[in-house]
């Protein structure tokens, strides 16, 4: 039984469909259909049901997948038990935010990719909440506070931010001095998310409001030097446009919470080592060169 076969099975079955596998795992959807058909002449049993939205699990799909998924994870467990230790193979999936990723971890992981040059690197820059279980990735790279979830995380750095404002907001609506005053301001938001500040040791949670929100900080930037309300954004993002005069700190006297650079992996006992030495490194760079990352103060 061959192992392309049974890793293209367990992607079209997590993915749910073979068009989604194909880019995955980055072949044509004739090669994957191949090989599912393959494997099915195998088993002597169909594992897929193709619908025109996609592929579903038959019953025996769902039982054969488990087995598929734990024998490509034991494969790959023994790929890197007899590989030298600085020899990574493969491919690594990794989502990393649009708003960071290609400006702050771009070159962390073109070194990643230069010391291990049988590694293959694939990242995804995304601001949408990307689902790694269900998406394929080995991998995330998340900036900020993060939510309750099954996920395994580690902090690799951290991450400061501030409320900032154009002179001409300021000019116009004036600035806030307490966290309380921001429910008369125009919050630029990604969505619905609460905002936190220090209060000494107190955090004081505040729901701010607006009418201008988007998913990605470099959009949000450019609403804040347009004039058009007030921005809780990180030091990464804006220092450059607050040393211009751009944008300015507001409300400096209640710091929001740190919060930090997370590299998350799907729930189990032990990372795969690809993740190990790309966590590794991550925590090299910021602590060797933060400026690297341009998160720290």
């Amino acid at each position: 039984m061959d192992i392309e076969e049974l890793r293209t099975f367990v992607e079209v079955a997590d993915a749910g469909g073979v068009s989604p596998a194909a880019r995955r795992l980055g072949v044509s959807k004739s090669i994957v259909s191949r090989r599912l058909g393959r494997l099915e002449a195998e088993l002597g049993v169909q594992l897929l049901a193709r619908t025109t939205r996609g592929a579903a699990l038959t019953e025996a799909g769902v039982t054969f997948r488990e087995h598929a998924a734990r024998a490509c994870a034991e494969i790959d467990a023994a790929r890197e038990a007899i590989f030298p230790e600085g020899d990574l193979r493969g491919r690594l999936r990794i989502a990393a935010p649009l708003s960071f990723g290609p400006t702050h971890f771009a070159s962390v992981l073109a070194e990643m990719a230069r010391r291990h040059p049988q590694l293959h690197v694939h990242t995804s820059y995304s601001d949408r909440f990307v689902d790694i279980v269900t998406e394929g990735f080995d991998c995330a790279i998340r900036v900020g506070y993060l939510q309750d979830s099954s996920l395994i995380a580690r902090c690799v750095g951290p991450l400061y931010g501030k409320l900032v404002a154009s002179p001409d907001y300021v000019k116009a609506h004036g600035s806030p001095e307490t966290p309380e005053e921001l429910a008369a301001h125009e919050a630029l938001m990604q969505g619905t998310e609460a905002w936190q500040f220090m209060d000494g040791d107190e955090v004081i949670t505040v729901q701010p409001r607006g009418r201008f929100k988007a998913d990605n900080g470099t959009a949000l930037i450019a609403a804040a030097v347009a004039g058009l309300g007030i921005a809780w954004l990180p030091d990464g993002l804006t220092n450059e446009y607050v040393t211009s005069g751009a944008l300015v700190p507001v409300m400096t006297r209640y710091p929001p919470p740190p919060a930090g650079i997370y590299v998350i992996r799907p729930p189990g006992q032990h990372p795969a080592r690809k993740v190990r030495v790309l966590t590794e490194l991550l925590i090299e760079c910021f602590e060797q060169a933060p400026h690297l990352a341009g998160v720290s103060r």
